[in-house]
């Protein structure tokens, strides 16, 4: 059997599972041009991204498992067979991510990007500092790692809203909605966190009339999916000096070195690992 692991760190994970699958054969890149004729060898793929260019050498493909917990970048590549089987991790990102929504939450709260921008340059400064205590926040997305994030904000003392298309009692949730209150809700809270899949009813759902709502102290954190956020409309109210913005997802990855999201001292870019 063949393996391709086609993602930025395929090397570490070559180095975990040879020894425990000896009997695999395992090509290791980070990059479509370095894959070659194994393509055409290719009994399974792990990762999270492929061309569907590439996708449709692998004649030999019989199984994908995404890093992810969405499949969505593989699952709709038009050349994908259906007997490809498509299995996913999700289930074991909850304590990983919901902690990773917490560390921005407490940076963006403190603004802590500038605190380490100051060091660099030698400058000692104070500003007032604000809590997370009785605070509102909203989760699109309350499946395992919404519930996880929704846990630890209950624990910090805040008031949690809910967005999901599947409404249902969780005991870290005050208040349960669907998706046709999120700008009610995106009006209210002081942080929004976004976890939600892209699906076709979720892309592009946090657009202009909702991002608009926002507080002008509120914060944005999203750690879904880059396409369920309206990025042009982002752009253009972050260029107004509008809330702090967290990205660890885009529509294009890695972002493009001349994107303007690299220089907006009000967004903080995270390509993070969750692993």
């Amino acid at each position: 059997m063949n393996l391709l692991i086609l993602e930025q760190r395929a090397e570490e994970y070559k180095k975990s599972l040879q020894p425990k699958f000896p009997e695999l054969t395992i090509h290791a890149t980070s990059k479509e041009e370095e894959v070659g004729d194994f393509i055409e060898k290719m009994d399974i793929l792990l990762g999270i991204r492929i061309s569907d260019g590439l996708i449709k050498k692998a004649s030999k493909l019989k199984w994908i498992q995404a890093l992810t917990t969405g499949v969505d970048y593989l699952i709709n590549l038009p050349s994908l067979k259906k007997d490809v089987i498509m299995t996913s991790s999700r289930g074991i990102h909850g304590p990983q991510m919901s902690e990773m929504a917490f560390l921005l939450m407490l940076a963006l709260n403190r603004n802590f990007p500038q605190v380490v921008r100051n060091q660099d340059k030698g400058v000692w400064e104070r500003w007032p500092t604000k809590l997370l205590y009785q605070k509102k926040v909203g989760i699109l997305g309350i499946g395992v790692i919404g519930e996880e994030i929704a846990k630890k904000c209950k624990a910090f003392g805040m008031t949690v809203y809910g967005i999901d298309i599947i409404k249902r009692k969780v005991d870290s949730v005050d208040h349960f909605l669907g998706p046709e209150d999120l700008v009610k809700v995106i009006q209210e809270v002081d942080y929004f966190i976004v976890v939600a899949p892209r699906t076709p009813q979720t892309e592009g759902i946090v657009g202009v009339k909702a991002l608009a709502s926002m507080k002008p102290t509120a914060f944005l954190i999203n750690i879904g999916r880059g396409e369920v956020v309206d990025e042009e409309a982002l752009i253009q109210l972050l260029m107004q000096a509008r809330s702090l913005v967290r990205l660890d997802t885009f529509y294009q990855e890695p972002l493009p070195k001349d994107h303007p999201f690299w220089k907006m001292k009000n967004v903080i870019v995270t390509p993070m690992s969750v692993a």
